[in-house]
Parts: C-alpha cells; structure tokens; sequence
C-alpha cells in the first residue's frame, strides 16, 4: 500500500490538472506551477532511490541509499529536453500524466482561443480605425464635403454631384448636426398661423412634426382634438422648458403677445396699428434695434394696437432675396399678412391717422420708446425673478431694472420666436463648418466599413420622420458659449481681458468636469490669438475677419459689408442661446438680449456669469 501523504498528493495533482487546464487567463502560470508540483512530487517519491537526470550536453548524478535497478514499474518520463528515469508507482505515474495531459489539453484549447480572439480583437480594431489612418481621413473628408456642398447657396444637381463625389445624394448617411429647414419651416409655419375660419394653430401637446402625421387626417377623434381651440394648459411651441425653467409667466406671456398681434379679423374697424421701421441710425447694432423694437411693442399692447414692423436696414442685401429689407428675412414676422397689409392701406388714409386708427413711430417721443412702460398685464412677475446670475461671485436678486429685464426678454423671445429658412441656413453652414468632421467621423464610426464601396439605402420610418426629426441638431456638448466685449465698449462698460473671463469658464469647469467645449463670439483677433494659450479646451468660431487694434464697431461692420455684418451675429447669437452654460458682460445689450433669450428659453437654471453689470442697474 502508498503511504497516505503519497495518495493524498495524486489526488490533488490529477485534481488540480482537470480544474485548471482549462483557464484561459492563467495558462501559462498553471503550466509552470503544476510542473513544479510535478517535479517535488517526483523527489518526494525518488528520496531512496538513484536518479539520473539528463540535460542537452549535462549530466548529474545523486547518491542514494541503495542500488534498485529499473524494473517494470519504472518509467522514463519526458517533460521538454528533461528526462527523469525514477521508480514510481504505476498509480502515480497514471495520475501523473493524466493531470499533465489535462493541462497540456486545456492549454492546447485555450491558446487556440486565445489566438481566436487576438484575431477577433484585430478585426475589431481595424474596424474601428478603418485599415490604414489615410484610408479613414479619405473617407471623413469626402463625407465632410458631401455634406458641405448640399449647404451650398447653389445645391448641386445629382449629375454634377455624381460626377464630383462618385455618390448620389440619397446614399449619404443622415447629417446629425444639420437641420432639415425646409420642412422646420413649413412645421413652424403652420404653428404660426389661423387655419381656415380663425381656427387657432395647433398648439397642442403634439410637438413639431407629428401635428402634420397623415393618420390625424382619418381619423375623427384626432382631427376634432388637434382643431380645438387653444386652452389653458396648450403654450406656444417656441417656449422650451417647464415655467420652473423660464421667466415667470413665460409661456403665458408669449400664448398672449400671440393672440395680441394675430386678431381673427385684421379688417375690424376696432383694430388699431402702431406701423414703426427699425432704428437704422449709424452706431446702432443689432442689439440697439431689438431693444427699441421691444419698447415699441410695449407700447403696442399698452395701447391695445398691434404692431407691424416696416423696413429693417440691415436685411437690405443680396442674401435675402425673398423678403429683402424685412425682420422677415431672418424670423417670422411679427403679425399675420393680412394685419401688415391692411397697417400699410391705412397709412395713407389721412382719416385714420386723424382716428387714431393708425400711429407710426414718430408718434411717440425717443424717450418713451428706450424707457417704454412696462406692461401690466400680467402683473409685476420681475419681482419674483429666480436669482440665477453671477456677478463676482454673488448671485444678484434685485436691482433697479428687473421690470425692463424681463419685458425684453419676453419682447425678444416672441420676435425671434421662429427661424426662416435662411436663417436655419446661415446656421446650418455655421455648425458644418465647427462640427461637420466630428459629426463625420461619429456617422462614419456606426454605419458600414465599407462606404462609400457598399451603401445601405433604407427608407425613413415614420418614427424618424415624424418623431426623431424634432430633435436639436446635435453640437459637442456640454457647450459654453463666450461672448468677449471689448474694443470701443470701453466708453459704456467695463470691459476685461480673455483672461478673466477663462477664469469664469475654470469655475464652471471645476463643477462640470466633462465642460471643455467653448463657442466663442467677439470681435476682436486678440481674443482668438489667445486660445492658443488654453490647450485643453476645445474653442470654436465662425470664419470672419475680426479687428485688430481699437477702431469702433460702425467702422468694423462697415469693413464686413452688411451680409456679413449682420448673418454672423446673429448666427453667434442664437448658438448662445442653444448653449449649456454663457459668460458675458451685462454691461453690454447684446449680452443682455443672449441672457433674456436664455431666460425665455429653458435655460434659467443653468445660470449666467457675467463680468461686469449693466450700467443702469
């Protein structure tokens, strides 16, 4: 009989060899211990008997206590180059090499998974860099100017683009960056708009493009809830966010400057007008114009009149060709058509001026346009604003203009309310150009290795395009926007260097760790020269020639032309608004309008840094 601690260690040997031979994260590490569990067991068992132990061109030899010659017990056992002629049991011998067996099996199995996966894994990863970098850089470009040339202000024709891309338009993959603003403006128009009879828009809690699903159009029921008039839980489609969200009142605010400026019937001989053109005096930007414009339509609704914007200087370019010198050039008009023309039959009725049926801007002194009252409709909701701006590090909770802040904001909102085509354009072209190769190469990543070799054409589900077509054009987020102020601003605020306002951006930063996405609007090249000095944040800017030294803002527009002049702003503008978080200057009344857009557009909660304060507060 084998003495018991002999039996013990076959049992383990053969048992180790079954559990383990199989691993494939440890195989290497099995084989070696278990050889080594081997080669003790084989001393062990060897201790009275005399072993020769034969290396390649070695030989050693050990003394034993006595002289057992091979017998047929005895075995010659072959690891690698090593052979050990020893006397053993037969059973511990067949443990032995079972166990052996077992591991070099298991081994045999799971190297060839192992290199089944290696093999697997390259795939994958050529997958993922698409073979070569150059082949993966090929096809993001072609992709990023595929893209690039459907924004065009000349779409080209299949053939042409056949010809210079080797594609058809219909094989390029969905543009995730891009708003289709053909069809964003024709879902907007039919919310802006009576239907027959007076009948209200639909503004009900079906969003954008599902108001315009076929099945409604079948079947009563729907039809019936989609033609009822406005209620008081419906709210204008513009407003995103719960009132939490936005200014107090806001959603009823804009429902109600609605209703104001679209009467049922504009030729009621009740109905007054207030017809204005916007300021076009030398020195006055943009902001200017939207400021004045704000406190004429508060006049408007203080006088029960609606209001009908006329020339706006600063669309009278060769851009906008269909609504040229028109606000309507760039957003929806303020009222209905048939309100402008029966405003622009009754200036020229010398009895209705006498009436007061109609007034124009000159009407009313400067003074009570700029200081314009406030309307009391809605009550005073500015006392209870949230306080979510941050002026040196303290958040402000009452000053001196609350009222006007939040009338503008409210004025502002409502007539920017939708986008034109052109204006969905001019932001198209401007987020192609910032993301177009980081949208190309996410799009490049989930579709077909292969493409533009092999293309996938599958048609749009109703879900794409009724549901999905809602969404936001997809920008890097989390995504600050910074606007700098600097120049001749100097003579109305205290404007500060770059510097200081990355300082804010750290201090955002430091709260929203995965924040690095900067999109940055000023003028000035200096600003734009400094981001080199901020390697870690990604800044993105519209291609435009900026100011280098202090020449004022009329001269600087002047040198861009009034396209230009105008298109890039406002492009600036409305990516403020989208934006996550904002850095400005409420000293400034650009900065100011960015915030009251914010403010109406379901950003309130994320809050303003500003460095400096508005100088009438």
């Amino acid at each position: 009989m084998e003495p018991t601690n002999q039996k013990f260690l076959e049992r383990v040997v053969s048992q180790k060899a079954l559990q383990m031979g199989s691993s494939f994260s440890c195989q290497i590490c099995v084989v070696g211990f278990l050889c080594g569990v081997c080669l003790t067991s084989l001393f062990l068992a060897v201790l009275t008997s005399v072993g020769t132990f034969g290396f390649t061109g070695i030989s050693f030899s050990s003394l034993s206590m006595g002289n057992s010659p091979l017998n047929s017990s005895s075995e010659i056992i072959k690891l690698g180059i090593l052979e050990f002629p020893v006397k053993l049991s037969q059973d511990l011998i067949d443990g032995l090499m079972h166990g052996m067996m077992d591991i070099i099996q298991g081994y045999v199995i799971t190297s060839s998974d192992y290199q089944s996966k290696v093999k697997e894994t390259a795939r994958w990863v050529d997958s993922k860099g698409r073979e070569p970098e150059s082949d993966d850089d090929e096809r993001v470009s072609l992709l990023t100017e595929a893209w690039g040339a459907l924004l065009a202000d000349r779409e080209p024709e299949e053939s042409e683009f056949s010809k210079r891309f080797g594609l058809s338009k219909s094989s390029l993959p969905n543009t995730p960056h891009l708003e289709n603003c053909k069809l964003s403006a024709q879902v907007n128009k039919r919310l802006d708009t009576r239907s027959g009879a007076g009948r209200f828009p639909p503004w009900t809690t079906w969003k954008g493009s599902l108001n315009m699903y076929p099945a409604t159009e079948t079947d009563e029921n729907l039809r019936s809830f989609k033609d009822q008039p406005v209620s008081d839980g419906a709210y204008p489609p513009w407003i995103v966010g719960s009132d939490e969200e936005n200014y107090p009142l806001t959603r009823k605010v804009q429902s109600d400057i609605w209703i104001h400026q679209h009467p049922v019937n504009c030729h009621d001989p009740n109905i007054k007008f207030l017809v204005a053109d916007w300021e076009k005096l030398p020195g006055f930007g943009i902001g200017a114009q939207l400021a004045g414009m704000a406190g004429l339509l508060a006049i408007a609704i203080n006088e029960k009149r609606v209001l009908v914007t006329g020339y706006f200087n600063r669309a009278d370019h060769d851009g906008c060709k269909a609504s040229h010198g028109s606000w309507s050039c760039y957003f929806f008009l303020e009222t209905s058509q048939e309100c402008r023309d029966r405003a622009f039959e009754l200036i020229t009725n010398k009895e209705a001026w006498e009436k007061g049926t109609i007034k124009g801007k000159d009407s009313y002194k400067s003074k009570e346009i700029w200081t314009a009252k406030v309307p009391r409709v809605w009550g005073d909701p500015w006392s209870y604003l949230q306080p979510t701006t941050d002026i040196n590090g303290s958040l402000i909770a009452v000053h001196h203009k609350m009222d006007r802040r939040w009338w503008r904001a409210q004025a502002v909102r409502y007539l920017m309310r939708f986008q034109t085509e052109y204006t969905c354009g001019l932001l198209n072209v401007a987020r192609h150009a910032a993301f177009g190769k980081e949208a190309a190469k996410m799009v490049l990543a989930s579709i077909d290795i292969d493409w533009p070799k092999v293309i996938t054409n599958q048609p749009k589900s109703e879900i794409e395009e009724f549901v999905w077509s809602n969404h936001r054009p997809w920008v890097p987020r989390p995504l600050l926007s910074m606007h700098v102020r600097m120049g001749d601003k100097a003579c109305e605020m205290k404007v500060v260097k770059f510097e200081e306002y990355m300082e804010l951006a750290h201090r955002i930063q430091m709260h929203f760790p995965h924040l690095k996405n900067v999109w940055l609007s000023t003028e000035m090249q200096e600003v734009i020269d400094k981001t080199r000095s901020y390697p870690h944040w990604n800044f993105y800017y519209t291609n435009v020639t900026r100011q280098v030294g202090n020449v004022s803002m009329a001269t600087y527009e002047a040198s861009l032309g009034r396209k230009t002049s105008t298109n890039y702003p406002l492009v600036n503008f409305l990516m403020a608004v989208e934006s996550d978080f904002f850095i400005g200057a409420l000293g400034s009344t650009w900065c100011f309008l960015i915030d009251g857009m914010r403010n109406t557009g379901g950003k309130v909660m994320a809050g303003y840094l500003s460095v400096n304060k508005d100088r009438f507060w």
